[in-house]
């Protein structure tokens, strides 16, 4: 069987999926990775029969929801849940997200896997100018939430924050405030404008090495207060000088999308450890990769996730805050959900031509689990498009 795929001038061509369907290992019941804690953020499964709109509230379909984040569970992953692939101010409101937070967090008892989730103050969009106070109480609202769940917390950049704060000592301050309230040590989560346009100038400056000595400093005032930091800046070498300053103890989780196997595979002064969101769609294979290194076989685990930087930096190019499309459509072709519709009427945020190329080069590293159905269904969505087969 073969498929015509469009190119970007209009004209066709032919492409012969590969017929192998995805063979990863699955650990071993109990089986937990021993070098490095890993996170995949978990996209959500929109309900396709609900009768929304693009700004109305969000209406999610539960068990499909919930089904993947066994599926990633059950290959040693842990779920980062209600962050930015979850479509946190993108679709998913705070109603919605509050009950997500629940759910999977029951879900991850009941099936004895990992989960954080995120704590922001997307509860606040209605508030023009929110002050300092009002922030800090959406903050502790959702930070009582999430630990009243018995997940573990991550406190996600605020767009409240960014818009409110005068600089550098109102996020010490709110930072301050919440660290000394935090029942259990946090995920603090440093996420860049690319991602979040609102985001710029986060910590106070929008030069990245002041930002970076505020950032800092709120985890020197607080470090057992602290498990570790998410950075998605998307600059490699950033990262690795802002892990080597951490105090003792603190992790640095990667988030970077585009960089992913040489953080974590790391050098002699140290590694990351993972939370991201291009593990949603590579869960199966990150695993593997995982398990490889936990053997201390760096060169097989690079060997078998470095070809997926292409994927991921195709899905995460500019706009990047536009990468769950990619995330959500690869979840259909796989057949984790039975449709390819978003909250916020997002799946129509990428071109015909960037889902074609993200099924290439999935089915390039051989993801789908079942590649005729995923073929069949690229097939329906080319019809759709007007592409004859």
């Amino acid at each position: 069987m073969t498929l015509h795929l469009p190119n970007p001038d209009g004209t066709l061509r032919t492409y012969e999926p590969h017929p192998e369907p995805l063979r990863r290992t699955m650990p071993l019941p109990g089986s937990a990775f021993t070098s490095r804690t890993v996170f995949s953020a978990a996209h959500v499964v929109a309900d396709p029969y609900a009768d929304t709109t693009p700004d109305g509230p969000a209406a999610v379909d539960w068990d499909a929801t919930l089904a993947f984040r066994r599926h990633l569970w059950s290959h040693g992953l842990g779920v980062a849940e209600a962050m930015d692939t979850a479509q946190r101010g993108m679709g998913l409101d705070w109603p919605t997200a509050a009950e997500l937070i629940r759910r999977s967090a029951a879900e991850a008892k009941a099936a004895g896997g990992r989960i954080a989730c995120g704590v922001g103050t997307d509860q606040l969009t209605a508030t023009a100018t929110p002050s300092l106070a009002e922030v800090r109480t959406a903050y502790e609202e959702q930070l009582a939430v999430v630990e009243e769940s018995g997940a573990q917390a991550i406190l996600m950049a605020s767009r409240a924050l960014a818009a409110t704060a005068k600089g550098p000592d109102d996020y010490l301050e709110v930072y301050g405030h919440l660290l000394c309230q935090a029942a259990e040590p946090v995920i603090l989560h440093w996420l860049g404008p690319m991602f979040d346009p609102a985001l710029d100038g986060y910590w106070g400056s929008s030069d990245l090495d002041t930002a970076t000595d505020t950032f800092l400093e709120v985890i020197a005032a607080h470090p057992d207060k602290v498990d570790g930091i998410k950075v998605s800046l998307l600059d490699a070498q950033r990262e690795i000088d802002l892990r080597r300053r951490l105090p003792q103890g603190v992790r640095c989780y990667t988030g970077d999308d585009f960089n992913y196997p040489e953080l974590i595979a790391g050098d002699d002064q140290g590694f990351s450890h993972a939370l991201l969101g291009i593990f949603d769609p590579l869960g199966p294979l990150a695993a593997e990769a995982v398990r490889l290194l936990d053997t201390g076989n760096t060169e097989a685990f690079r060997g078998l996730l470095d070809p997926s930087v292409e994927l991921s930096r195709h899905l995460f190019r500019a706009p990047t805050r536009f990468y769950k499309t990619g995330v959500v459509f690869l979840a259909w072709l796989s057949g984790h959900q039975s449709h390819f519709t978003m909250v916020g009427g997002l799946q129509s945020a990428r071109s015909l031509p960037h889902l074609v190329h993200a099924y290439e080069l999935a089915d390039e590293l051989l993801l789908f689990p079942d590649p005729l159905l995923a073929e069949d269904r690229m097939r329906t969505l080319l019809k759709l498009h007007g592409v004859d087969q």
